[in-house]
């Protein structure tokens, strides 16, 4: 498989926006979270381990279902945006006089080690990632054996009603083009994951006013098609769009407001026994190394 970037991200135009997406949690973010949580139900061994890949953005209520779930794992939580760092150990540090500060389940922030942990929850970060197989390797290294990733992104019918007008009008791509959930799962048979399990769902939202389209979006994500319109816009073409997007995304069946279909990926794999290639000269990384000698202990 190529490893190469998706050819409608710009890459530079991908590290601008995780450098200064905003350091909250979109509301369609934490409601695929409630929903990614409800899988868990599903999976009978606890982690005694857990990993929340960039908690603001993916959803601190989310986090709290996680942990209340899992009370007794430990959390590891990482930001890969240093600007939400802050706002993670904020809203995720205890009081130093709760007792619950002293329980298993305090957070503790930075990148996990090599297979430290059971579980890894990565909620709606992977369609923005300009490399990422490189990413989903990342997150394959920071699993122990047998320990699963539960994953969450955008799909390739996303806002396709907005790309739909934009087309129509002749105008630049709207936004880069989602990877299918098939393709997903061939990244994650090519980084060592197994069994991986995909689904989907659309979910519709509806907006009372074009303004508040355009604000829930640029919440979500931006542009990083290279292709997209490249200076920029000036006000009277705010004003078609608004005019346009009032014309076209109208729905009756919710008086005349805006909606939009949102796909929604959920993603599910485990990270299997190291296999060894016998060939005139093998190499074993010491972390396979200990997972092999370990498996050969418990079958003796």
């Amino acid at each position: 498989m190529s490893t190469e970037h998706p050819p409608t991200i710009d890459p530079v135009a991908a590290a601008r926006w995780h450098a200064a997406a905003p350091a909250q949690s979109p509301w369609l973010h934490e409601e695929v979270a409630r929903r990614m949580d409800d899988r868990l139900q599903w999976i009978r061994q606890a982690p005694a381990a857990w990993c929340h890949w960039d908690a603001v953005r993916g959803g601190l209520q989310g986090h709290a279902l996680v942990s209340a779930r899992y009370p007794q794992a430990l959390c590891q939580v990482t930001e890969t945006s240093p600007h939400c760092l802050p706002v993670a150990m904020q809203a995720l540090t205890r009081p130093w006089w709760s007792p619950a500060r002293w329980s298993a389940g305090r957070p503790r922030f930075g990148l996990p080690e090599d297979g430290s942990v059971q579980m890894l929850w990565a909620n709606m970060a992977l369609h923005m990632a300009s490399d990422p197989q490189a990413l989903i390797a990342q997150w394959h290294r920071a699993l122990a054996v047998d320990g699963y990733l539960m994953f969450s992104c955008l799909g390739p019918d996303t806002v396709k009603e907005l790309h739909a007008v934009y087309a129509a009008l002749g105008w630049p791509p709207a936004g880069q083009s989602f990877t299918d959930m098939h393709d997903w799962g061939d990244m994650l048979v090519h980084a060592g994951f197994a069994e991986p399990v995909m689904d989907m769902e659309r979910i519709r939202l509806t907006f009372a006013t074009p303004q508040r389209l355009l604000q829930e979006l640029a919440e979500l994500g931006c542009n990083l098609h290279p292709q997209r319109f490249p200076a920029l816009r000036g006000r009277h073409w705010r004003s078609r769009l608004h005019e346009v997007l009032q014309d076209k995304l109208g729905d009756p069946e919710h008086d005349g407001q805006l909606a939009l279909t949102f796909e929604i990926i959920y993603g599910h794999a485990y990270k299997p026994k190291p296999r060894v290639r016998v060939s005139a000269s093998s190499a074993v990384s010491l972390q396979d190394m200990r997972a092999m000698l370990r498996e050969g202990g418990d079958r003796s």
